[in-house]
C-alpha cells in the first residue's frame, strides 16, 4: 500500500489501525473521509487530539479522569457517600451515569489477567481497601461496595479476589454485592449460553 498511496496517507492509515476495533479497511475509510473534509475541519480534529490530555487529571479519590481533582462526582454533595461502585475503567462510569446510580466510584484501572501479566498489585485494589477501612469508620458511614467489573472470566476473577480481600477486613456492617448478569433486552433465549441463562435466573426479581 505504501508504494501506491502517498506516504502521509499510508502513515495515517497505519495510525488509525492501531486503535481498538479498527482494522485496515476501517482505517482506510477514515483516512479517505478526512481527505474529503476542509483544512479547517482537519485542523480542528488535530488540535482536539493534541489538547486531549493537556487539561486532564486523575482524581486521587476515585481515579476517574477529570479536569479537576477531586473530580465533579467526588465533589458533588448530592452523591451518596454510603455506596462505592468498583469499575474497571473510566468509560464504565460514563455508562453507569446513565442509570439512577447516585453513589461514588472507584476505578481499578483494569482487571486481573495473568496471561497479560496483570496481577492484583498492578491494579488499584490496595487503594480501594485503604479507602474502605477509612470510610467505614464512624465518621465515614460506608455501607456497601458494588463490584461492577465486566462479566468476563477476568472480570469475575477480579470481583472474587476483591470480595475475598474485603472479607478479610472483618467489617460486619459493610455489604459487598455484585451487579446482576443476565439476558440483554431484545435477545432470544434460544441463542443465550448456559452461563447467561443461569445468571438471569439467579438475578430474577418479583414481578
Amino acid at each position: 500500500m505504501s508504494k501506491i498511496l502517498p506516504e502521509s496517507v499510508s502513515n495515517l492509515i497505519e495510525e488509525f489501525s492501531k486503535l481498538p476495533s479498527i482494522g485496515p479497511k476501517s482505517a482506510s475509510r477514515l483516512t479517505f473521509y478526512l481527505l474529503s473534509k476542509s483544512d479547517q475541519d482537519i485542523q480542528n480534529l488535530g488540535q482536539a487530539i493534541l489538547d486531549l490530555k493537556k487539561q486532564l487529571k486523575t482524581c486521587q479519590n476515585c481515579y476517574n479522569i477529570s479536569e479537576n481533582d477531586p473530580c465533579e462526582i467526588c465533589q458533588s454533595p448530592q452523591r451518596d457517600n454510603k455506596i462505592i461502585m468498583v469499575v474497571e475503567e473510566p468509560l464504565d462510569i460514563v455508562a453507569l451515569e446513565k442509570t439512577d446510580f447516585t453513589g461514588h466510584y472507584h476505578v481499578l484501572g483494569g482487571v486481573i489477567s495473568p496471561i497479560d501479566g496483570i496481577g492484583p498489585e498492578n491494579l488499584r485494589i490496595r487503594e480501594l481497601l485503604v479507602k474502605i477501612k477509612k470510610e467505614t469508620s464512624p465518621a465515614g458511614g460506608l455501607k456497601e461496595i458494588i463490584l461492577a467489573t465486566d462479566p468476563s472470566l477476568e472480570g469475575e476473577a477480579t470481583a472474587m479476589y476483591i470480595a475475598r480481600e474485603i472479607q478479610k477486613l472483618g467489617l460486619k456492617n459493610l455489604k459487598t454485592t455484585r451487579i446482576a448478569r443476565g439476558l440483554p433486552v431484545g435477545s432470544d433465549l434460544e441463542y443465550a449460553d448456559e452461563i447467561t441463562l443461569r445468571r438471569a435466573l439467579e438475578g430474577r426479581k418479583d414481578y
